[in-house]
């Protein structure tokens, strides 16, 4: 498919450490952009609701399975704005956690509403197959905390959903005759507020909690051969500096990773349906409460659902839907 802004977000699930600890996964998932075709505009008119469930696990022992699911919408509009297409986007994730505890301690399982996305991009075709994009949007600070009721009145799940984060992406697709799809998409996520706190008792018990802006860079190298498509994606995420004369900042420990893994893909003309596997190949150690380093690499797998609603000026055969979203013209 060819999602101008079919932008994909996803909660990171991290768990946040004591003052001495402190740490924060990145707003936008590292990945979530992967196999979408992000810097090409859709035909004008189409509505399409993507689906993304997402799964990992760190190598260490105990690790908790890490989840997120990603429902959202796009509107491909018929307006322009510098002779781009515009195309608002809409997003309500959900964060998932499930404990491997070792015995005798019992297991949990967790989900939290992470904060909900409004964005708008512009997306220009600039023809032989090549478009570019630019998204800006905010997740609104309007998701609970989520805690599995560790530390100080309960460590937040989503340590990052507490201020409110503006995102910026830049994307550039080349699709050739409708067959590729090779994709560089570039997100920045800016901190409103890098002392922000979730409300309440809880939030003011628990203080201000420390947050980087971050960067997420998502690789796409894809060919179709008829209804499939398969090849190799890219994904990585990397925390910018922090104030360390600021005393939240002190000890803030950044997060970065690096993956690689592969994608496959079939369309079954209603809809389509996308798979793909990935091995952090480098990522940033952090201490634990006791001072220990902590290896973070993880393999993490995606399943997407593309589910076109509607498409304008098109029949409602079979071959209408996806079809229309794919070709390059």
């Amino acid at each position: 498919m060819r999602g101008g802004t079919l932008r994909v977000f996803t909660a990171c699930l991290s768990m946040a450490g004591s003052a001495a600890t402190a740490h924060a996964a990145p707003a936008t998932r590292a990945g979530e952009q992967a196999g979408l075709t992000a810097g090409y505009p859709l035909p004008t008119g189409v509505v399409i609701a993507v689906d993304t469930f997402t799964a990992g696990r760190a190598d260490r022992p105990n690790a908790p399975d890490a989840m997120g699911n990603i429902p959202f919408l796009v509107w491909a509009s018929p307006y322009k704005l510098f002779g781009a297409q515009i195309q608002p986007v809409v997003s309500l994730p959900i964060a998932l956690i499930s404990t491997r505890n070792p015995a005798p301690l019992p297991n949990r399982d967790l989900s939290v509403m992470y904060n909900p996305l409004l964005a708008s991009a512009l997306a220009w075709n600039l023809g032989n197959g090549f478009g570019v994009s630019y998204l800006l949007g905010a997740y609104l600070p309007l998701s609970d905390r989520g805690s599995l009721g560790l530390g100080l009145a309960g460590t937040p799940l989503l340590p990052q959903a507490a201020s409110a984060t503006i995102r910026q992406s830049f994307a550039a697709t080349y699709v050739g005759d409708g067959s590729y799809n090779i994709t560089a998409s570039l997100s920045y996520g800016l901190t409103v507020d890098p002392h922000a706190r979730f409300g309440g008792a809880v939030g003011q018990a628990l203080g201000p909690i420390g947050q980087a802006d971050g960067l997420g860079l998502d690789l796409t190298l894809v060919k179709k051969f008829g209804k499939f498509e398969i090849g190799p994606v890219a994904y990585g995420s990397l925390d910018l500096a922090v104030d360390r004369s600021d005393p939240l900042y002190r000890n803030y420990q950044k997060t970065g990773q690096f993956a690689a893994g592969a994608l496959v893909g079939y369309n079954f003309d209603r809809f389509i349906l996308q798979a793909y596997l990935a091995r952090d190949v480098v990522a940033r150690q952090t201490r634990t409460r006791t001072g220990q380093l902590q290896d973070n690499e993880e393999t993490r797998g995606w399943f997407r659902l593309v589910l076109p609603l509607y498409a304008p000026n098109v029949g409602h055969t079979a071959e209408a839907t996806p079809r229309s979203v794919v070709s390059k013209d």
